[in-house]
């Protein structure tokens, strides 16, 4: 196998000029986070937000004459829009294929995604609440009542979603470039875990992220098997970059906030519930995850993050309190196995929990 020389890679990309300023790329600056493993080649192309029509067009060229080099087996690449020091704050750079209406620099809000109905965002204030396998399991409750559902996990330094379903093989391609999600216990699917070796860390700077995520949400055939009635986004924790380029960006219908009943993940919550109410998404209701053990011997119930926290916050606040879903083995270990419990165990009580959630979900929509 041929060693990819960075030298060679940008060697490469000077071949590819912008006809308006005279100059390649690589010397005009626009190369940046360029990473090299193995087989693989990853960078950003850092662009005025006004040309981003044209660079799309640029940045494919990149992606061809990339794929031509010897050893390399994967191109992926990202426009971004990030200021130098002492300029405005740019907007960001969007594909022109994500709103299907015109320019980026056109949009007037939150756009649709084509081949998609419904947008739910699934969010918790903090890791290590059990988000991913309550956006996993909300979304085979959602597919038990008879929609077609997807589910796109935008945690893009933590993708959970290859593990929780289970998934090791890449997407594809069709001959438009778009790619083509998979769809993994009846739900089409996409992350970036799917693009990512396994264990290699994603070490991106903010617009980079903002980048992948429009770009995963654009490229994607969310239609493949037919139109989604539902699209279940795994957010990651917190109210970051992520969270705020979707509500920007994409007509999010609603939110589920994902919670422990323990007092420092509920302040958390709190602030979730916070960014979705200021960036006018509505918030369906709060989840409470881990709600309380029984122990599967003796049958005592233990509360060991405390009870009923996520009810009163929700009551606090006005909000529905959506359902309290138990800390117990079998959700566990059939996520870590990637068969959710809501397709391995249909008739257990956890899975009766989950549709119940679903149901009142699919309700609100």
């Amino acid at each position: 196998m041929s060693e990819i020389k960075r030298d060679d890679v940008l060697n490469c990309l000077k071949t590819i000029q912008i006809p308006s300023k005279g100059q390649d790329i690589v010397s005009l600056g626009m190369i940046q986070g360029l990473v090299i493993k193995e087989t693989e080649i990853g960078f950003a192309l850092n662009i005025d937000p006004q040309d981003a029509d044209a660079m799309e067009q640029i940045r494919q060229t990149c992606d061809a004459k990339l794929m031509a080099l010897a050893g390399v087996e994967k191109v992926v690449s990202v426009l971004t829009a990030e200021r130098a020091p002492g300029e405005a704050m740019a907007k960001p750079a969007t594909s022109p294929r994500m709103p299907q209406h015109g320019p980026a620099d056109s949009l007037t809000g939150p756009q649709p995604i084509p081949g998609v109905k419904h947008i739910i965002a699934v969010a918790s204030g903090k890791g290590g609440v059990g988000k991913s396998t309550t956006s996993v399991n909300l979304a085979l409750g959602l597919q038990s009542l008879g929609l077609k559902v997807g589910i796109l996990d935008v945690d893009i330094y933590g993708p959970s979603i290859p593990t929780l379903l289970g998934v090791t093989e890449k997407p594809t391609q069709d001959e438009n470039k778009n790619i083509i999600p998979i769809i993994k216990h009846g739900l089409v699917s996409m992350s970036l875990g799917y693009l990512m070796k396994q264990n290699t860390a994603t070490i991106w700077r903010g617009p980079m992220v903002m980048g992948a995520v429009k770009q995963m949400i654009a490229d994607t055939k969310w239609d493949v098997d037919g139109e989604l009635d539902v699209l279940v986004l795994d957010l990651p924790p917190g109210t970051g970059d992520v969270q705020l380029t979707l509500a920007q960006n994409v007509a999010v219908n609603g939110a589920v906030v994902v919670s422990t009943p323990q007092d420092i993940a509920l302040i958390d919550a709190r602030k979730g519930l916070d960014m979705f109410q200021k960036t006018n998404v509505p918030v369906f209701g709060l989840v409470e995850n881990m709600s309380y053990f029984l122990c599967p011997s003796c049958g005592e119930r233990a509360d060991i993050f405390g009870h009923g926290g996520a009810r009163d916050t929700a009551q606090e606040l006005g909000m529905d309190f959506l359902g309290a879903i138990p800390l117990h083995m079998d959700i566990r270990s059939t996520s870590d196995q990637g068969t959710p419990i809501v397709t391995h165990q249909p008739d257990s009580p956890h899975t009766a929990a989950y549709i119940a959630i679903a149901r009142q979900v699919a309700d609100k929509l």
